[in-house]
């Protein structure tokens, strides 16, 4: 039997791809185990099923990177495109393409530069968002009935801010304690300020203004106001929102965002509340520049009142000669009517002499109605015989012949109408056994269905008319 095997090739031994892809792998992770890579984060996707796939570059190369669901929330920051960033795993290899990838369980910002350039891309990014308008500012009340508080309740920071207030103007406080700094910080930094928003609760006031504070720390401690949602937070807040945040050279993406910004979170504390003592010196002041204004006003229309009184004429003198112009028009009064009475009756007197006497009126109209009674018989009389004249004339010229033809045409064609009218006559018709049927106003009754039972009807015959009562309606009668 022959040996039908390919003849070897020296000593070079020979693997499968999963010997070579397994031995790579354990070379890696036994070389490497554990390492921190710095590196620029690019190509960033985030998978439904929940793990983060990314790369890190620098300026030489480029090596993928794969944060799996479980770690996620353990990284420590928020991975973004373009943040530089220092990733902490180990290094492995997939074998079914080939490839090694880091698996990052940590991140962490490579150093503060890093953290500035991560800071104002967001800044620029929000403020292109309009986040930072001075036109989304609200003011802050003078005087408010509560002061709200988000910050941690162990530390100087709430001992300051309750101490400063009860200091300037006794308020009272509500705290919302949240932690400010560490992983999920922000996120309840900002649930926080929301739930100050969405007040009042059963119970719970809402108050009028609201601090957002933190004491001094490192760029890295403060990094918790400087994320997204809580700068969106503040800038939704309905609330005029203070913020006072690390100390005076201090700044972070809420600050732009706020209403105000406190330089330190005593600073806030003394934006929020005013001054008592100041209040009322204001007030005291307020006041007498006020009783002053008043006095000035008063002296003033007192001047003015005496001045007028200088002007006006003696009052008793006045009066005095319009009580004498009184008496004299009364006088002339009571003196008038007589007067007028006898001037009247003396005008009375004058037309009467000149008035005629009635006989002599009544024989003047007597005498007239006697000429136009004259003259209008004169003019009858000449009228008739002007018609008598008239008619002897035209007598001769008439012929008894054609007058009577034209009285046989006349008298004929006047009986012919005689008859057809007596035969369209309503009498005639009621002659021959007909009646005609009225309702009790006397409006005529044309048809059957016009006609309800136990209606008044009126019968008129040809020689009367009779009163009946409709029994009901029945059908056609037959012929």
């Amino acid at each position: 039997m022959s040996d039908t095997r390919p003849p070897s090739a020296g000593n070079i031994p020979e693997y499968t791809v999963s010997e070579i892809s397994g031995a790579v792998k354990r070379t890696l992770e036994g070389a490497f185990g554990r390492v921190r890579v710095r590196g620029e984060i690019t190509e960033l996707k985030r998978y439904p099923s929940g793990h983060i796939y990314l790369s890190l570059k620098d300026e030489g190369g480029k090596i993928a990177a794969v944060v799996w669901k479980s770690a996620v929330a353990r990284l420590g920051l928020e991975p973004e495109n373009g943040v530089e960033v220092i990733a902490q795993g180990r290094i492995t290899a997939y074998g079914e393409r080939s490839t090694y990838q880091l698996t990052i369980e940590r991140l962490e910002y490579a150093g503060a530069g890093a953290l500035l350039a991560r800071i104002e891309m967001l800044r620029l990014r929000l403020a292109a968002d309009g986040l930072f308008d001075a036109a989304r500012k609200q003011p802050i009340p003078l005087l408010p009935a509560l002061v709200g508080v988000v910050t941690s309740e162990r530390g100087a920071v709430i001992q300051d801010i309750r101490t400063t207030i009860l200091r300037r103007f006794p308020r009272p406080l509500l705290l919302w304690p949240v932690p400010v700094q560490g992983e999920g910080a922000a996120a309840q930094i900002a649930a926080a300020i929301r739930g100050f928003d969405g007040l009042p609760a059963p119970g719970v006031p809402r108050p009028d203004v609201l601090i957002v504070a933190r004491g001094g720390g490192s760029l890295e401690d403060l990094m918790a106001f400087n994320e997204e949602v809580v700068v969106r937070a503040v800038a939704d807040c309905r609330i005029p929102l203070i913020s006072a945040v690390g100390h005076e050279t201090d700044t972070t993406l809420i600050d732009f965002a706020a209403d105000r910004r406190a330089p330190t979170p005593t600073a806030a504390a003394e934006m929020a509340v005013p001054a008592r003592a100041e209040l009322a010196a204001d007030l005291a002041q307020k006041a007498a520049r006020l009783i002053g204004a008043l006095n000035r006003l008063t002296q003033s229309c007192r001047l003015r009142l005496q001045r007028a009184e200088r002007g006006l004429p003696d009052l008793p003198a006045l009066v005095g000669t319009a009580r004498q112009r009184l008496d004299d028009r009364a006088a002339r009064l009571l003196m008038a009517l007589p007067n007028l009475v006898a001037a009247r009756r003396a005008a009375l007197v004058d037309i009467e002499r000149h008035l005629p006497a009635p006989w002599q009126i009544i024989e003047a109209r007597r005498n007239a109605l006697a000429l136009l009674s004259q003259r209008l018989r004169s003019g009858l009389q000449h009228a008739t015989a002007q018609r008598r004249a008239l008619a002897a004339r035209i007598t001769p010229r008439l012929t008894v012949a054609p007058l009577r033809a034209a009285l046989r045409e006349a008298r004929s064609r006047l009986e012919g109408m005689a008859g057809r009218l007596e035969a369209v006559s309503p009498e005639a018709v009621l002659k021959r056994g007909y009646a005609l049927v009225f309702d009790r106003r006397g409006a005529p009754l044309t048809g059957a269905a016009a006609v309800r039972p136990g209606a008044d009807l009126r019968l008129h015959f040809a020689d009367g008319e009779v009163r009946a009562t409709a029994a009901g309606r029945q059908g056609r009668l037959p012929l």
